[in-house]
């Protein structure tokens, strides 16, 4: 693994340096596989529109080395601690949607989100024994319901 995330740093710096950034990421390797903690001036560009092009760099790296990677690997971006606070941010969203779903008796439906944002969300409520989380919709347009479990019938 470690030669993978050698790898991953020197591609993704290569493009920052051919691109003009001033950006510099390294690598640490961790249980989800490779992170790279990418620094510079210019790491706000990385996070404009909800972190589309740290998205965009990430799975690029992902399509290139990924395979090379352990099963259940990944190579992650990230840029001014913007993953840890947007987990945090969506476990707060989903303990939201479970109140409002408990006082109100209606599922909470959340707007589009991509498929790791959603398992986040999963993940958050999956101890609530009285909810259920589902995704819903195709593509892009895939979101997240949370409702009242039925109860058991007979």
């Amino acid at each position: 693994m470690h030669e993978t995330c050698s790898k991953a740093e020197q591609l993704i710096n290569s493009i920052f340096d051919g691109a003009g950034f001033d950006l510099r990421a390294s690598a640490l390797e961790s249980d989800i596989g490779c992170l790279l903690a990418i620094e510079g001036t210019d790491s706000g560009l990385l996070l404009n529109q909800g972190g589309e092009l740290l998205d965009a760099l990430q799975q690029i790296l992902n399509q290139a080395l990924g395979r090379s990677l352990p099963k259940g690997q990944r190579i992650v971006c990230d840029a001014n601690n913007y993953r840890a606070a947007r987990e945090a941010e969506l476990r707060a969203m989903a303990y939201h949607a479970a109140r409002q779903v408990r006082g109100t008796s209606s599922a909470f439906v959340f707007g589009p989100m991509d498929p790791s944002e959603r398992r986040v969300i999963h993940l958050s409520l999956a101890g609530e024994e009285d909810l259920v989380t589902e995704s819903i919709g195709e593509g892009n347009a895939r979101r997240l319901r949370v409702s009242l479990k039925s109860p058991a019938t007979g």
